[in-house]
């Protein structure tokens, strides 16, 4: 890969916060400097699981000053996108998975129409040549470095040979790139200086850790994870005592 960009995108990955206190959750990203809220709705058909609801996107919508990247994992999404838009704001991105739906362009041209911005997310399965006419008319494309439907997977290898195609193309075709799944600081140390836009932080680098938030996104727009070796050797004081 060739290129040197190092400015770049945060989103955090919500399904993995706490909705105990799901408001102070939203609080603290946006305090620590995140730069956008990722929905992950899942209905149990496209993918296996269930995660994060309508009503979910929504509160989250309503409590956050900062966009949300809504990723809808559903069958057929345009039977229901309209739901889905008059929750949002301007803005807001939305991605559906073009094999879920007949015509996802009809679909994409609802978002454009909504005034939020459209995007495609590409399972690790789908090769770019099948999708390359709607990177035309998309302005984000999402690339799922796992399979899609939980948190805490691991990393699939091969993508990297796809994040290579997609930088190759992006600007003829004049779209963000955005990675999803297993974004570990040696991804984000690998593929931020070679152009991908913007990274979704789930439980692999961002949540379920004791690093403060705002330490982890500061680190993470450095490229700089000095702290993680305190991570460690924490975690190796904790086993020993």
């Amino acid at each position: 890969m060739s290129g040197a960009k190092k400015d770049f995108l945060l989103s955090a990955s919500m399904m993995c916060a706490d909705y105990g206190h799901l408001a102070d959750e939203v609080k603290a990203l946006e305090e620590a400097g995140i730069d956008s809220f990722h929905i992950d709705i899942m209905d149990g058909r496209y993918v296996d699981n269930f995660a994060m609801s309508l009503y979910d996107m929504a509160y989250i919508a309503r409590v956050s000053k900062k966009p949300l990247d809504v990723h809808l994992m559903i069958e057929h999404p345009r039977r229901n996108i309209d739901l889905f838009l008059s929750n949002l704001r301007p803005g807001d991105t939305v991605y559906i998975h073009p094999e879920a739906e007949y015509h996802p362009s009809t679909t994409l041209q609802k978002i454009v129409d909504a005034k939020m911005i459209p995007g495609i997310a590409i399972n690790p399965g789908t090769s770019v040549e099948t999708v390359k006419e709607m990177l035309r008319i998309v302005d984000r494309v999402l690339v799922m470095a796992v399979n899609p439907g939980n948190a805490s997977q691991v990393f699939l290898p091969y993508v990297g040979e796809k994040i290579e195609q997609l930088i190759k193309l992006r600007s003829k075709m004049k779209f963000d790139l955005f990675w999803d799944g297993a974004c570990g600081a040696e991804r984000l140390l690998e593929y931020a200086p070679h152009g991908v836009d913007g990274f979704v932080l789930g439980t692999t680098l961002l949540f379920g850790k004791k690093t403060p938030y705002k330490e982890i996104i500061s680190s993470a727009r450095d490229l700089n994870f000095d702290y993680l070796k305190n991570e460690k050797k924490s975690k190796k004081t904790e086993y020993m005592s």
